[in-house]
């Protein structure tokens, strides 16, 4: 059987198409393509920025800056020594980007200068950490990316 040019022409697109709904289908069904947005009420956020910005402000102006310290029992997140610890009311934020069912929100609670994020609920790899509070009625936040 000779092929000419125009069913070669023909052959040609309907490859390419057959490709192109195969990678369409392959992207919308396959879970590791699955890119949730950073969270679900995003628009609220948005609102909320510049008291953020207010906020990150406060946290850069500290003597004694907040430290995320990785150590052998887990993350230690260690707040300003001149704060009374009984006195700081917020939220530490653990997100990771590559899976959303691993996120964690952890209340402060201080009995000391430091909190304690033990270690079996930190995997390996990226997590993106918020430290949100309010100290005399203050607001600070703390953002860091951390590879454990």
């Amino acid at each position: 059987m000779k092929v000419n040019w125009s069913t070669g022409i023909v052959i040609a697109i309907i490859a390419f198409i057959g490709f192109i709904l195969f990678m369409v289908i392959t992207m919308t069904t396959d879970k590791n393509y699955n890119h949730d947005l950073v969270t679900d009420q995003y628009y609220q956020k948005e609102l909320q920025y510049q008291n953020n910005i207010d906020a990150i402000k406060n946290a850069k102006q500290l003597k004694h800056p907040i430290q995320i310290i990785r150590s052998e029992k887990g993350l230690k997140i260690n707040f300003p020594k001149d704060f009374n610890p009984q006195e700081i009311e917020g939220t530490v934020f653990l997100y990771r980007p590559s899976n959303k069912q691993l996120d964690l929100e952890i209340p402060i609670s201080l009995t000391n200068t430091y909190m304690l994020v033990p270690e079996n609920h930190l995997l390996g790899g990226r997590w993106n950490i918020t430290v949100a509070f309010k100290y005399n009625k203050t607001p600070y936040l703390h953002q860091e990316e951390l590879t454990y």
